[in-house]
């Protein structure tokens, strides 16, 4: 091995041993000129960035394709990095934060959806529900609300080996104390509250508080700028203070932005720029986005501008990543949903907003990937990813390797000849190889384990990939999908069904990772019925029983009771103003009943004052009951409550009609 290949590691022994004698007449020398004077804890080793953009997709940048975002310096970037173009992420934020820190599979730590900003659950307590609703067949584990703390993170490797680590941004990885970055390795931290976004994008931000109550937006340990600031302007601020502050030293610092994701905050000046433009591939539309974006690729600059400033760009392994797949399903607007949302609801400023600027629009447009974030098609999982290493990655250079979160703590151990810590399994694979074009992967394939939303679990192996569901869902029927992406990117086409021998051979390995991981399945749900599935299938789709169940006897829904109260919920009334409900019933006993409801402009259903009481008949004849609902606003849920607790209610028919033109609203008939 020639001397500049030789590992950083070992070529700073080799001068520590041998310079003092190639350079002096003697031992006396070498003396004066101890090895201890070239010291590994100093600048010697490279530094360590990561960048991580929130719901950044695939198509979402100039330097992967897109023509309507405006992001020069990640063209810039590019030209200096390698660009990868099959890079995966997580179809959601958590479980991909967690696997990049742990090097470990969703599967195998357990975080797995984006529940972060929730308690973390009781000691001991099951992953399973108890039961789910009798219409659900299958039970399916929860996902862990935080990074285990006993886990050894990339962080507090790089911090036993005398590295100077900083955490900037969301973290979305605990809620409570023990979880937070600062007990996971990280000596410097500026960070919102775990939440999925920041409270606010400009100043004010918030106020410290600990253990708030779910859904108020507090703030962890960030503090106020002057009034209107920027989160992703600050947030390069605190970063830049610490690439500062440590430039004599080797750090690893993450500078994880909060854009793009909600509440999708935007410099106006540059809303209105893009708000004029159009994309010229037809595609992308959306001006927030732009604008944020932009934001974001501003922050990026001054970062390598730091870096250049200082001299520290060639001692640097920069790392450009997103969490997930860009966001297509956020901020749909029609009128009915912007109608049902008065002035002082909470939402009501930000959805005039986004009416304003963005329209009907979502945030982005992954095509030619298939759908986006918390999906696992490609729109939901693969991402822009670049690193950059000058001197030892070519520059400009691209990679089609199949690459993922999971990869980057071994990569970076590899970088810096660390070694894994003991006892701590490590699922990634380091690509050193395939940023030095000195070798391939060392791995046959990726999965993707996401059971959650639309569960499922995904492998892709070469061009191949494979998803595997569990059951059939009403929009995906399909439980194993194969595509070839290398003729069928947008997976438009199904080949399951014409090569088994292809699905049979990736379910090995699906089998395999589940096998190793220690994957937690579903399992069956207890309280399933077979009868009250085929009834959430049929007639009575729509409805929803809670602490009851339902199903078809006779020509009529049975409600039975499951619990004190037993209800039936729906969604599917969408109204604005007063409605009537007509009720064809009968029970044995008989009892009161009551209907109770929310609108769109309600965070939950009041107390009181929304509430029409009635009393059901005892005996076996059918009753025929008008109710009127005095709604103000628009309907967003309604729960019929039925005495079913005394005996089960039979039901002929219910429908909800506009009180006064008698427009039928939503009607349900199980007489058919």
């Amino acid at each position: 091995m020639t001397l500049h290949r030789l590992p950083r590691t070992a070529l700073l022994l080799f001068l520590c041993t041998f310079l003092p004698w190639i350079t002096s007449s003697g031992p006396m020398a070498a003396a004066a000129q101890p090895a201890a004077t070239i010291s590994q804890s100093g600048p010697e080793r490279p530094n360590i960035l990561l960048f991580l953009v929130d719901d950044m997709g695939w198509m979402d940048s100039s330097a992967y394709g897109s023509e309507y975002y405006e992001t020069p310096h990640m063209e810039r970037l590019a030209a200096q990095s390698m660009r990868f173009t099959d890079a995966y992420a997580v179809p959601l934020c958590s479980p991909c934060r967690a696997s990049i820190l742990s090097g470990q599979y969703t599967s195998r730590h357990g975080v797995t959806s984006a529940s972060g900003h929730r308690p973390p659950a009781a000691s001991g307590a099951s992953p399973y529900p108890e039961k789910a609703a009798p219409n659900q067949e299958l039970l399916y584990a929860q996902s862990k609300n935080y990074l285990e703390p006993g886990i050894v993170t990339l962080a507090e490797v790089l911090r036993d080996a005398g590295y100077r680590t900083g955490h900037f941004g969301k973290w979305h990885l605990g809620l409570t104390t023990p979880h937070r970055p600062d007990k996971q390795g990280f000596e410097t931290t500026w960070h919102c509250a775990p939440d999925p976004g920041p409270p606010s994008y400009f100043s004010p931000y918030g106020v410290v508080t600990e253990g708030r109550p779910t859904g108020q937006n507090k703030v962890g340990n960030i503090t106020d700028g002057p009034d209107g600031e920027y989160i992703t302007d600050r947030l390069t601020d605190e970063a830049v203070a610490f690439i500062r502050a440590h430039k004599e030293e080797s750090f690893y610092l993450n500078l994880w932005q909060y854009g793009v994701h909600g509440p999708w905050g935007h410099k106006e000046k540059y809303t209105k720029k893009f708000a004029k433009k159009t994309d010229p591939r037809g595609h992308q539309r959306n001006p927030i986005m732009a604008s944020m974006m932009k934001s974001v690729d501003e922050s990026l600059g001054r970062i390598l501008d730091t870096l250049d400033e200082l001299g520290l760009a060639e001692n640097t392994l920069f790392v450009f990543y997103s969490d997930n797949g860009g966001n297509v399903h956020s901020n749909v607007l029609d009128d009915r949903k912007l109608a049902a949302v008065k002035p002082g609801h909470p939402k009501y400023e930000f959805l005039q907003d986004w009416r304003k600027w963005a329209g009907p629009e979502p945030p982005t447009n992954n095509a030619p990937l298939r759908e986006g974030k918390a999906r696992i098609y490609e729109g939901g999982q693969r991402v822009p990813l670049m690193v950059r290493w000058p001197g030892r990655i070519e520059a400009g250079s691209t990679s089609e390797a199949v690459v993922g979160p999971i990869d980057l703590y071994p990569t970076i151990l590899d970088a810096l000849d660390l070694k894994k810590p003991k006892a701590h399994v490590v699922d990634g694979v380091s690509i050193l190889p395939v940023l030095e074009q000195t070798g391939t992967l060392d791995r046959e394939a990726l999965f993707t384990w996401f059971p959650h939303i639309i569960p499922a679990v995904s492998v892709r192996a070469g061009d191949w990939k494979l998803i595997r569901r569990w059951e059939p869902h009403p929009d995906y029927p399909e439980v194993r999908e194969l595509y070839n992406l290398a003729d069928d990117i947008g997976e438009t086409n199904n080949l399951a069904k014409n090569m088994p021998d292809k699905v049979a051979a990736l379910d090995k390995l699906i089998d395999a990772f589940i096998a190793d991981t220690g994957a937690l399945e579903p399992k069956p749900n207890p309280a399933y019925s077979p009868n009250a599935a085929a009834a959430a299938r049929g007639p009575s789709a729509g409805l929803v029983p809670k602490m009851s169940t339902m199903e078809i006897v006779d020509g009529s829904l049975r409600v039975t009771a499951d619990g004190k109260t037993p209800f039936l919920g729906t969604g599917a009334v969408k109204h604005t103003g007063p409605l009537v409900l007509r009720l064809r019933a009968r029970s044995s006993k008989g009892g009161p009943g009551k209907v109770t409801w929310k609108t769109a402009a309600q965070e939950n259903f009041p107390a009181e004052g929304q509430s029409v009481p009635f009393t059901l008949p005892a005996g076996d004849e059918w009753q025929d009951l008008a109710l009127e609902l005095p709604i103000k606003g628009t309907t967003a849920l309604v729960r019929l409550y039925l005495p079913a607790a005394a005996s089960p209610v039979d039901i002929q028919s219910l429908r909800y009609t506009a009180k006064g033109s008698g427009e039928r609203v939503r009607a349900w008939n199980f007489t058919r």
